[in-house]
C-alpha cells in the first residue's frame, strides 16, 4: 500500500471516528427531547451566522444540544465531501469513486432530513432521519475496509454455500432491531407495548444470528488479520449492547411516569444507540469482508 492510500484511509477512518461522535451527539439529542430547541432551519433562530446564532446559546443545554448537533452534522458533511473528491482522484476502483459520491449524496440526503424534521415538526421524518445515520455510518466503515491490505489482497478458500445466505440475513436482522429501536425512542411514541415487545422480541432475533455469523466464519475460514479482528470485536461489542439494552430498559422501567428522563437514563439510551451503530457497522464490515472470499463454483 502507498503512503497516500494509507493516508486517505487513515482519513476515511478519520471520517468515521467523526460520525461516531455525531452519532452520539445526535442521540443524545433525542434522550433529552431537544430536536426543536432551535425552530428553524437551515437558518439558526433566523441567523446564518453558524457560531453564534444566539447570545451565549452553548449555556443552555436543549440549544447546545441541538445546534452542536447542526455544526457537528456540518463537519461530517465537510469531510465527506474531501473524502469523495479524494476517493474520485486517487482511487483507480470505479466502484470505489462511485462509492464516494454515494457517501456524499447520503450525508446530504442526512442533512436535508434533519432539517425538514424541524421545519415540518415531523416525529415520522425523525425516525427516518436515525435510520438513514445508520446506513451512512456503515458506509464509512465499510469505506475504511475496502482501503484495507486485507481487502486488497484477500485469501481465497472457497466459501461454503450455507454462509452466504447469513452474509445477508446477519446486517439485515440487526438493521430492523435499529428501526424498531429508532421507533421506541424518538419521542411522542411513549412506552409502546407493541414496539417494547417487538424491540425486545427481535432482539433475539438479532442476536442469535450475529452469534451464528461469528461461529460459521470462525468455524469455516481463515481468522488472521482483519477477519479475526472483526469477529472478535463483533462478538465484544455484541456482550456490551445486549447488557446496555437490558440495563436501559430496566431504567426506563423504574422512571416511567418521570417527567425529565434522569443522567442515568440519557446515558443508557445514548450509549445504547452508539453501541448499536457500532454493532451494524461491524456486523456489515465482516459480512463483507467474508463475501470477498470466493464462492465454490458449481460443477
Amino acid at each position: 500500500m502507498t503512503g497516500s492510500h494509507r493516508l486517505r484511509r487513515q482519513f476515511t477512518f478519520f471520517t468515521f471516528l467523526v460520525a461516531i461522535a455525531l452519532l452520539a451527539w445526535g442521540a443524545f439529542v433525542t434522550s433529552i427531547d431537544a430536536g426543536l430547541a432551535v425552530p428553524d432551519w437551515p437558518t439558526s433562530f433566523d441567523s446564518y451566522d453558524p457560531f453564534n446564532p444566539w447570545p451565549q446559546w452553548w449555556t443552555i443545554t436543549p440549544v447546545l444540544a441541538e445546534h452542536g448537533h447542526r455544526l457537528l452534522g456540518a463537519l461530517v458533511g465537510f469531510l465527506t465531501l474531501i473524502l469523495a473528491f479524494w476517493t474520485w482522484r486517487s482511487d483507480e476502483r470505479k466502484w470505489m469513486r462511485r462509492l464516494g459520491w454515494g457517501a456524499l449524496v447520503l450525508v446530504i440526503l442526512q442533512g436535508t432530513l434533519g432539517g425538514l424534521r424541524v421545519v415540518w415538526v415531523s416525529l415520522d421524518l425523525a425516525v427516518v432521519h436515525a435510520c438513514v445515520a445508520q446506513l451512512f455510518f456503515a458506509l464509512l466503515a465499510s469505506m475504511t475496509l475496502f482501503q484495507s491490505s486485507s481487502w486488497r489482497q484477500p485469501v481465497r478458500p472457497f466459501l461454503p454455500a450455507d454462509l452466504k445466505h447469513i452474509l445477508w440475513f446477519a446486517p439485515l436482522t440487526v438493521y430492523i432491531q435499529i428501526i424498531l429501536g429508532a421507533l421506541l425512542r424518538h419521542p411522542g411514541t411513549g412506552i409502546d407495548t407493541l414496539l417494547v415487545s417487538l424491540h425486545l422480541g427481535w432482539a433475539f432475533m438479532a442476536t442469535a444470528m450475529v452469534v451464528v455469523l461469528i461461529t460459521r466464519i470462525r468455524s469455516s475460514l481463515p481468522t488472521a488479520g482483519w477477519m479475526g479482528r472483526l469477529t472478535g470485536l463483533l462478538g465484544s461489542i455484541l456482550v456490551v449492547q445486549v447488557a446496555l439494552g437490558l440495563f436501559a430498559y430496566f431504567v426506563l422501567l423504574d422512571e416511567t411516569g418521570r417527567i425529565q428522563p434522569s443522567n442515568v437514563q440519557v446515558i443508557a439510551n445514548t450509549a445504547h444507540m452508539v453501541i448499536g451503530a457500532l454493532l451494524f457497522a461491524t456486523t456489515v464490515a465482516t459480512s463483507l469482508l467474508a463475501a470477498r472470499i470466493r464462492s465454490l463454483p458449481s460443477i
